[in-house]
């Protein structure tokens, strides 16, 4: 089960036809939420609970009045030969990967793979994301950081080998390859798996040598690097950018 705090997530799972299995609510949220109760499937299990109970079963530090459980099972499933892929490498900060989620929605991101880190479905992830991770499947590699560096090592390459441009982002003072380009320079119309690495470590080493193209985000020499989830935004979507910007021309 997937515990969602809080009436926007529980809003966003109803939206895209997600039905929580139990449903625990205070009595004025459930009265004040009437059309959502009646979207519910007749099964849902509802349970009305005071405030003071609700607050100490979440870790939300001031709840709206509502949770609910969804079966992990009703998350979405990564398809076939995805055209547009987000991988990350050992995340550790909640906060940037459901930010990172939440960006990877709107540039149209079709799956995620995770190299062990954080916990996608915690409860500070899953607000982060403001209900993006419902939108989207991903695989998270592990149970250890040794075991999901090779596990990501061989989808990398595999997906290099069939056909994908492996794109890792690294800083512009990078020495560890003669082929960093800025971003802009890529083909982002091609099958794409983009890389970023860990807030503090940057990408694993191991990793490198599995990327087959090496982009930066030119910046001010004042800062040393972006965050992860700020250097994701111009990435992710200038794929989106380039294949509008593609369309506009063929029309003309």
């Amino acid at each position: 089960m997937l515990l969602l705090e809080g009436t926007h997530l529980l809003e966003e799972a109803l939206r895209i036809h997600l039905f929580p299995k139990e449903i625990i609510a205070t009595i004025p949220w459930l009265e004040a939420h009437a059309d959502e109760i009646r979207e519910l499937p007749p099964l849902t299990k509802i349970y009305k609970v005071a405030p003071p109970v609700l607050a100490a079963s979440l870790s939300t530090v001031n709840p709206d009045g509502v949770a609910a459980l969804l079966p992990l099972n009703n998350l979405p499933q990564e398809k076939n030969h995805p055209e547009f892929v987000l991988a990350l490498d050992r995340l550790q900060d909640p906060g940037n990967l459901g930010n990172l989620f939440r960006t990877a929605l709107a540039a149209d991101v079709d799956t995620l793979w995770l190299a062990s880190g954080c916990d996608p479905l915690s409860p500070k992830a899953l607000r982060a994301s403001s209900g993006a991770i419902l939108h989207l499947p991903f695989m998270r590699f592990g149970p250890n950081e040794d075991a999901a560096i090779d596990q990501i090592s061989e989808r990398l390459l595999l997906a290099s080998s069939s056909g994908y441009q492996v794109v890792a982002s690294l800083i512009p003072e990078d020495k560890s390859t003669t082929r960093l380009i800025p971003y802009w320079e890529l083909d982002w119309q091609k099958p794409t798996v983009v890389m970023l690495g860990n807030e503090g470590r940057g990408l694993h080493s191991r990793l490198l040598p599995c990327c087959t193209h090496y982009v930066t985000l030119p910046h001010s020499s004042k800062i040393e690097s972006l965050n992860v989830a700020a250097a994701a935004v111009p990435l992710l979507l200038e794929r989106r950018r380039a294949k509008m910007t593609s369309a506009l021309k063929i029309s003309e």
